[in-house]
């Protein structure tokens, strides 16, 4: 994986977390002081300046994984009223590519979102009322409910919890990355396996992502 592509997942003083940066932004991390501690395993080596005095070029180790000083997230996990913003890519992530309607496996550019409930007859545009569709199957429900269209629905949509968001968001996730973040998963969390099913289909198993 190019240097580019390469995210390192950042956590809380409490370990809850936060969000994904880019490998520049974790060395600044870095720099600040701001990183405690590392958790993951290390990603990149980047070479500084040489001491005039000892001759000696600096390094500084990139971890997957970082421990960061500041504000906790930690109320995100328990706030019972907490959403994540809705993406598509997030969608189609949380119900594993497939069309809920029909069962079939689908690229993204395949894939469409569906409101359960129609716009139309008072459905919101939230997690708890949209899942993917393909487009055949989005086409032919139209403005209908799933029972008005007879078509059944094959899982019930989640709101995703701030950890399950931010794998959710990630593009390159790497298996230590992926296994931190499980353990921040609800142990009834359905991407559980859902993820297990994707992980069968991805070489090696190591890298996480569309």
């Amino acid at each position: 994986m190019a240097a580019s592509e390469l995210c390192v997942l950042r956590a809380d003083v409490s370990g809850m977390p936060i969000e994904w940066v880019g490998y520049e932004e974790a060395a600044k991390l870095y720099y600040l002081d701001r990183v405690l501690y590392p958790m993951g395993k290390s990603l990149l080596t980047l070479n500084g300046g040489i001491n005039a005095s000892t001759g000696l070029q600096s390094t500084l180790d990139i971890h997957s994984i970082i421990c960061t000083s500041g504000q906790s997230r930690g109320h995100l996990k328990r706030h019972p009223q907490y959403q994540p913003p809705l993406a598509n890519l997030a969608l189609f992530r949380r119900d594993a590519y497939l069309c809920l309607y029909c069962g079939g496996r689908f690229s993204v550019s395949q894939l469409s979102r569906d409101h359960v409930n129609p716009l139309s007859l008072g459905g919101c545009d939230g997690w708890q009322n949209v899942v993917s569709a393909c487009r055949r199957c989005n086409h032919h429900k139209g403005g209908r409910t799933p029972e008005d269209a007879g078509m059944e629905l094959l899982a019930v949509p989640f709101v995703p919890t701030h950890a399950e968001y931010i794998y959710l968001s990630g593009r390159k996730i790497l298996s230590d990355q992926m296994a931190f973040l499980l353990g921040h998963f609800p142990r009834n969390s359905p991407l559980h396996l859902r993820i297990e099913q994707l992980s069968e289909t991805t070489e090696g198993a190591l890298i996480y992502g569309p």
